[in-house]
């Protein structure tokens, strides 16, 4: 069996110069599982600082060195539970799971090499029946909805960029959209969505995304009211998310569905707002959530209180490869999030989504290759590098 001698990391970016909340890929630390008979894994670990992630992963000392070097794949969900079961007296939320996470998505990457299968294979296959499929529920392919920002907030020119961004995007095939009037009043919040469905056209996906802009449920209300017109899919966190409270008392007066978890943790963080916040889209990330292996759990847990699963990505494609695996095995996932690099200033971005899964005619298909199936030039490393490897 396979047994793992060295965990490596990196740190990637486009530079100072170049805004993240304008698209640019802020220092993102990366990870590698290296095998005794050569097979790597890669994750990204998106939004722990660096210096964490290199503190914590590496050498026999560091904490996951010691959980994970010289143990043996027999199966991903193992050294899960040997990872978690570490926690139990220290960290079982924040950056922890996240490493845990992204160490969980290279390991799915390594089994799947060693069994010359892609990951969403060995998760359980395309878990859709025949009377249950259709456009929006596909057996052979994923369909990313884009996340638009812009250069400036809560003005008429945070509207038009992102209204130009989405007309651009579907001339160039895709065909799902979210919107972000963050740090906006409630007039530009629908004025935004208003004028992006009216670009679109009726038959494009519209999200609106104002990131835990509000407090008070009768002002979202009021905003869904306006927005129930212009048939959004769904709002995602309309308030902060450190109480399912407000989510519940939003949810018994609209009829547009609420959608958290970019920042969720675990299965039970996603358990109690579907049942408490009565959330009707979960959008874990594949490693802040836990990873491919919690995630999987978040899907079935979804299933069973009739929720859909949306995979959050407000980063690479490094880890959008690791969403496209969940979306295949996920019944309730008809689309997971994209940062279009098409509309961004960010050269990392464009080459990290080259080297990606590519999207043809507005959909990636079900990738062939085994494991993760993303393949990280060696050269784009190097030009894009922050700091030591390690």
């Amino acid at each position: 069996m396979l047994k793992i001698t060295r965990l490596e990391t990196f740190v990637i970016g486009d530079g100072p110069t170049i805004d993240p909340d304008q698209g640019g890929v802020e220092p993102l630390a990366c990870l590698r599982v290296h095998t005794d008979d050569g097979l790597v894994g890669l994750s990204e670990v998106f939004r722990v600082p660096p210096g964490v992630v290199q503190a914590t992963v590496g050498a026999p000392d560091t904490h996951f060195g010691r959980l994970l070097i010289g143990q043996t794949i027999s199966h991903p969900e193992r050294l899960w539970q040997h990872m978690w079961d570490s926690l139990i007296h220290t960290n079982r939320r924040g950056w922890q799971i996240i490493i845990l996470g992204a160490l969980d998505v290279a390991l799915w990457d390594i089994y799947g090499q060693s069994l010359g299968q892609p990951v969403w294979q060995l998760l359980g296959g395309v878990q859709r029946g025949p009377f249950q499929t259709h456009s929006e529920s596909r057996t052979s392919s994923v369909v990313p909805y884009c996340t638009l920002v812009s250069d400036t907030w809560g003005d008429e020119a945070m509207i038009a960029q992102q209204t130009e961004r989405a007309v651009r995007l579907q001339e160039l095939g895709y065909r799902a959209f979210k919107v972000e009037p963050m740090m906006s009043s409630p007039r530009h919040v629908v004025e935004m969505a208003r004028r992006v469905r009216q670009a679109i056209g009726p038959d494009a996906t519209l999200m609106v995304d104002v990131g835990y802009l509000f407090n008070d449920v009768p002002t979202v209300a009021r905003i869904c009211r306006e927005l129930e017109e212009l048939d959004i899919f769904f709002l995602e966190t309309p308030f902060p998310v450190d109480s399912p409270e407000p989510y519940a008392r939003l949810a018994e007066l609209t009829s547009i569905p609420l959608a958290m978890g970019e920042h969720g943790v675990t299965r039970w963080e996603f358990q109690e707002m579907i049942e408490r916040g009565r959330v009707s889209v979960a959008q874990p990330y594949m490693t802040t959530c836990g990873g491919l292996t919690e995630a999987k759990r978040i899907v079935d847990q979804s299933v069973s209180r009739g929720a859909l699963v949306c995979p959050g990505n407000w980063s690479t494609q490094i880890l959008g490869a690791a969403s496209v695996h969940l979306a295949a095995y996920s019944p309730v996932t008809p689309f997971i999030e994209y940062a279009p690099a098409e509309v961004f200033d960010s050269p990392l971005r464009r080459e990290l989504q080259q080297a990606g899964l590519p999207v043809k005619n507005g959909e990636i298909p079900f990738p062939n290759s085994a494991g993760i199936g993303y393949q990280l030039p060696a050269e784009l490393i190097q030009r894009f590098s922050i700091g030591d490897r390690r």
